[in-house]
């Protein structure tokens, strides 16, 4: 791709690893829909539809391979889809934008927080202490995941 191609595209990245299959399956279609790039990464294989603009990286096994891989590629205005919250917190600094599987959208307001909640757990389990772990995913979360990446599709493509 040429730089000013690249200007007016936002990219989608996808944390694959830990991204459900229902939520790939959006993605594939807003992919199809909207013509924009979409890169899934990660370090096992895993089938991706036959499309030009979805792609599948492989990166090593490794603690952060994917996230480092992401945060060397991504470019301002780009979406990444994540649950991870210190590779949400680089992608901010980078000004692309992020969200989880739940359809939260991670900001610079609020990444401090979620950064703080997520090593008092982290120390919590380390301490011996059982947290329980996320909830079951939902049909809700479904939902609020298509609803807010349509949001910032939107908006994204209005930006550029």
């Amino acid at each position: 791709k040429n730089k000013s191609e690249r200007d007016f595209t936002m990219h989608i990245w996808v944390d694959a690893d830990a991204c459900p299959s229902v939520i790939k399956d959006i993605l594939f279609k807003a992919a199809r829909r909207t013509g924009l790039p979409l890169s899934l990464v990660a370090n096992h294989s895993m089938s991706v539809p036959p499309d030009k603009h979805i792609t599948l990286t492989l990166v090593p096994a490794g603690f952060d391979a994917a996230d480092d891989y992401i945060v060397e590629k991504v470019q301002p205005g780009d979406l990444v889809v994540t649950n991870d919250i210190p590779l949400a917190a680089d992608l901010l600094a980078k000004n692309a934008s992020a969200i989880n599987t739940r359809g939260d959208e991670y900001d610079k307001s609020s990444i401090r927080a979620a950064l703080t909640m997520r090593d008092f757990m982290d120390t919590l389990r380390s301490s011996g202490e059982h947290t329980g772990g996320p909830k079951a995913f939902s049909q809700r979360d479904k939902q609020n995941f298509a609803n807010s990446l349509d949001r910032l599709l939107t908006q994204g493509m209005r930006a550029k």
